[in-house]
């Protein structure tokens, strides 16, 4: 993301490193007034060039160096300007320039540097070195800066460095070398900046007592080093090396002792860096003596509590990052206790914590504030109208909170450049103000409520304007047809605004786009011709959900480099055009594209990863150029009219993950996916299939997580490799002509037994259409939640394996219209999460479990049309269900079929009981039939007939309605 980016730590990299380069330039002056008559050493000479011969120079660097020329004159060569001695070897790769076309050196290095005896600044970083660092480099007495980062040596560190008696600067960072203690380190009396970053210390739980024992260290960068996590408490009694400044120890696995060695090893501190460092607990007071401190980095740590009362000694603070952890303070007190650095404090990262209240108005005091990050906490309430008294501020993030109320005015703030509010609850209109910040370059408002139309005057000075997201807000654009906009834009979204109906003529303007977001714009009209000569860096472009009409263009014959290209849910038609070779995500469907796929094959998107079009009017056979398609993870060609057989070469999709091809005219046999081992979902369904369901689906397809071959022509029994498919969420059989018995190992399946298995992120495979509850549904991420098993309307035989009732984890079951016999298992109770039962239209017999009255969740039952017998089970869950999920079970009795069961009621010809006590209870019996009994009796009928059929003879309607009711009761019976 853009915010995290401009949040990485300015004054850290400042600071980091800012004493060593003093040293180095105290060296480079000595190179420079080089008198015309001084010339290299002859022998300093010769030891260059062999140097020289055991490098590989792709790029021409050293093509300076040649024997006619002065070697003080060769480039990163410098020497001293009275001896003539070679003082400076500098050949550093500046691998972070994006711009820059040379190539690294390669090769080993020569042993003639030792000639260059003189040499006080040696600098190979980022090169490719072979092997290991050479140890008579050691023999360099006279260096001072020893720079070889990033070369690629391997091996352990020669102690023989230790040598290096003179030596300011050590930097080691970012080789694959090792070492078995420190004690060379000790040697380096002189040493003041020490860069290990990237190295294996952990090993080396001495490392800060070696540290210690140099007195004149400055500056300590030990990033990535898997430093061990030891209790440094008990090294608080080191002596201190009270010069340290600079500390850098970022992305280890320490404790919070840490922050107490820290205290003991100096007060000098300038910088301290201790970002993803899994620190945890509150900030402990150990700052309040660091009165120096400039630049504190505690991100990506486990913190708690808030910003502690011993910052309020810390009055030259410039740059606090406490960028995700879990400070959940109210952030008003928090903020009062970095009073002391309200002139100095120019960068506060508070990103990613819980605090909470409203914005602190005491922020507004912060005038020397350049940049302000308040992303996804829990603030809320209004933004403060004092925010116009931080004018030094550049960048201001507060997105992922509660903010509410309208936008306040930015034109206090005229070096803003950045402003990202997007995910709260602003409403009200965008202030035409907005567009005098002729310094903004991104603006984000997305995702939040805003109202009203944007004219001219909100764009009249953002020349300067890069990047505009204001989507997922109901406004419109209210421009002229003419406007000419004063910025280039590199990225615009405007998703879900009213943009329409005419496809807008300024975003044709817009020469130096990369990403265009206009899906859900309200456009019904074509796109431009002269759209798609727009420009050759657009990379992404969404125009769905839109009515855009009309053909595309031939666009492989267009300048242009997308990489995602979606136009998705509008009313294109006629026939798919040949695309760029650039790209990579294709989405096109809920269109009405026809014909076949003629020009796929000649499209040379060898990136192509996702291709969708679904919902076409798309015929004819598939094409069989898979096999060009190596980067595909996702196919979605369902919902069109293809016909013939699945081409083989798309079992050489190694990658997929997805394959849908459902709701077609396919035929013949399943081609091999053997070779398909990333599969998560095969979605067949609804087409003309055939032949045995093959075995090797569940020896190699192990990752399935949804396999839908329904509504096919699919013969012979269940192979017992689907119970390898231990991860599967949904496995749909039904409606084919699937014979033979349920395997018995169907619980081998630890997704539907093991309450423990883990969920996968599923949001790769988008959406899924699945038959749940009767009804068709789209199901997205929540699939993840979906265990499902649907082998409905074959012609299973035998009976319901009692090993599936250990399917614990089982949602929906559906084993309805086959020809299983036996008994229910009486352990279907353990089903617990089981919300959807059909086991209707079959043969089964035996009583209903009384097991299966403990379903708590089931919402939809269906034993219909067996031969069940018995009373069904007492319990609240079965008798809610209608009587139609019992029925035509000759033997069911109990509710809600009956209200009792054969035996339930007191049998009339049973003997009455003698003596006292069976007088008194023929008396009570009897005692209810009485005269009064009988007269309401007679009462209640008159009164009930009459009322319901009264209506019916003197009112029309009232009686069509009635009959036409039965009818419907009848003609619904009839198709159960």
């Amino acid at each position: 993301m853009l915010s995290t980016t401009l949040s990485n730590r300015p004054m850290s990299s400042v600071l980091v490193g800012l004493l060593c380069l003093v040293t180095t330039s105290a060296i480079c002056c000595l190179c420079s007034g080089i008198s015309p008559n001084t010339r290299c050493i002859a022998s300093e000479k010769t030891a260059l060039l062999r140097f020289k011969q055991g490098l590989l120079d792709e790029s021409n660097v050293l093509a300076s160096w040649e024997n006619q020329k002065d070697c003080c004159e060769w480039r990163g060569i410098a020497c001293n300007n009275q001896t003539g001695h070679l003082i400076m070897l500098d050949l550093y790769y500046n691998s972070s320039d994006v711009y820059n076309v040379e190539t690294p050196l390669r090769g080993v290095i020569a042993p003639s540097l030792l000639e260059l005896q003189y040499l006080s600044y040696l600098d190979l970083s980022n090169n490719y070195f072979e092997g290991m660092i050479p140890n008579f480099i050691g023999s360099l007495s006279q260096l001072k800066v020893l720079k070889l980062a990033g070369a690629s040596f391997t091996g352990p560190i020669p102690p023989q460095l230790g040598n290096l008696s003179k030596l300011h600067t050590l930097d080691l960072a970012w080789n694959v070398v090792t070492f078995e203690n420190l004690e060379w380190l000790t040697h380096l009396y002189s040493l003041r900046c020490l860069n290990m970053s990237g190295l294996n210390f952990s090993e080396s739980v001495n490392w800060p007592e070696s540290i210690s024992k140099l007195p004149s260290l400055v500056e300590l960068q030990l990033s990535s080093c898997n430093l061990p996590n030891v209790d440094l408490r008990s090294l608080s009694s080191i002596n201190s090396s009270t010069t340290l400044e600079v500390l850098e120890l970022s992305d280890n696995l320490l404790n919070s002792s840490i922050f107490y060695w820290i205290a003991n090893v100096s007060t000098k501190f300038v910088h301290i860096g201790l970002m993803g460092d899994q620190l945890q607990g509150p900030i402990p007071d150990v700052f309040a003596k660091m009165v120096s401190l400039v630049s504190l980095d505690l991100s990506y740590n486990h913190l708690e509590g808030g910003i502690p009362k011993s910052f309020q000694n810390i009055c030259s603070l410039e740059s606090l990052n406490l960028w995700e952890n879990k400070l959940s303070d109210r952030l008003e007190n928090s903020v009062k206790n970095l009073a002391c650095s309200e002139s100095t404090l120019k960068s506060l990262f508070l990103s990613g914590n819980p605090f909470w209240g409203s914005f602190p108005a005491e922020l507004t005091q912060f005038v020397s504030l350049t940049e302000l990050y308040i992303d996804g906490t829990n603030m809320s309430g209004l933004l403060p109208k004092g925010l116009q008294q931080l004018s030094q501020l550049r960048s201001l993030s507060l997105v992922f909170n509660q903010f509410s109320g309208s936008l306040p005015d930015f034109t206090g703030l005229p070096s803003l450049r950045l402003l990202f509010l997007s995910n709260n609850q602003f409403n009200g209109s965008i202030p035409e103000s907005m567009g005098l910040l002729s310094s903004l370059e991104y603006l984000t408002v997305s995702w939040n409520s805003l109202t009203g139309a944007l004219t001219e005057a909100h764009f009249s000075n953002l020349s300067r304007l890069r990047s505009l997201s204001i989507d997922h807000n109901p406004l419109s654009f209210n421009l002229s047809f003419n406007w000419n906009p004063p910025f280039q834009l590199e990225t615009l979204d405007v998703s879900s605004c009213k943009i329409g109906p005419a496809f807008p003529r300024w975003i044709q303007k817009q020469r130096e786009l990369t990403s265009l977001f206009m899906s859900n714009a309200s456009i019904s009209d074509s796109v431009p011709n002269e759209f798609w000569d727009l420009s050759s860096s657009l990379f992404e472009l969404n125009l769905s959900m839109n009515q855009i009409h009309g053909k595309l263009p031939d666009l492989s014959t267009k300048n242009c480099s997308y990489f995602t290209f979606d136009l998705s849910s509008n009313h294109l038609f006629g026939q798919l055009p040949p695309f760029p070779p650039n790209v990579g995500i294709l989405h096109l469907s809920k269109n009405m594209f026809s014909g076949p796929l003629s020009s796929f094959c000649p499209t040379e998107a060898q990136k192509l990863s996702n291709l969708d079009l679904s919902d076409n009017l798309l015929s004819g056979e598939l094409p069989s150029c898979w096999i060009k398609y190596q980067e595909l993870l996702s196919l979605n060609l369902g919902n069109n009219t293809f016909s013939g057989n699945i081409p083989s070469t798309v079992g050489y999709l190694k990658n997929l993950v997805l394959l849908r091809l459902q709701d077609n005219k396919l035929s013949g046999d399943l081609p091999s996916l053997e070779n398909c081992t990333e599969l998560r979902v095969v979605d067949l369904g609804t087409n003309r299939l055939s032949g045995r369901i093959p075995a090797w689906i569940g020896q190699t397809l192990t990752k399935l997580l949804v396999l839908r071959l329904h509504f096919n022509e699919f013969y012979g029994s269940l192979p017992l490799s689907l119970c390898g498919l231990s991860v599967i969420h949904v496995l749909d059989l039904s409606q084919n002509n699937i014979s033979g018995a349920l395997p018995h190992c169907l619980n081998n399946i630890t997704a539907y037994t093991s309450m423990s298995s883990q969920l996968e992120d599923l949001t790769i495979l988008g959406f899924v259409q699945l038959v749940w509850k009767g009804i068709n549904i789209q199901w997205g991420e929540n699939l993840k939640h979906l265990r499902s098993i649907d082998i409905s309307s074959n012609y299973l035989s035998g009976d319901i394996p009692e090993t599936m009732t250990s399917m614990m984890r089982l949602i929906s079951l559906n084993l309805s219209r086959n020809n299983l016999t036996g008994v229910l298992p009486s352990d279907f109770g353990q089903l617990k999460n089981l919300e959807s039962l059909d086991l209707s239209r079959n043969q089964l017999s035996g009583n209903i479990p009384a097991s299966l009255s403990r379903l708590n969740f089931l919402s939809v039952l269906n034993l219909s049309y067996n031969n069940l017998s018995g009373r069904i089970p007492l319990g609240t869950q079965l008798q809610s269900f209608n009587a139609s999920a019992y029925m035509d079970n000759l033997g069911l009795c109990g509710p809600p079929l009956t209200p009792l069961c054969p035996g339930d009621a007191t049998n009339q010809d049973s003997p009455p009981t003698s003596g006292a006590e069976g007088d008194k209870t023929e008396q009570d019996e009897d005692g209810l039939i009485t005269l009064g009994f009988y007269v309401s009796s007679v009462l209640g009928f008159i009164i009930g007939f009459w009322g319901f059929c009264a209506p019916l003879l003197l009112k029309i309607s009232w009686r069509i309605a009635y009959f036409q009711y039965l009818n419907d009761i009848k003609i619904w019976n009839c198709h159960v």
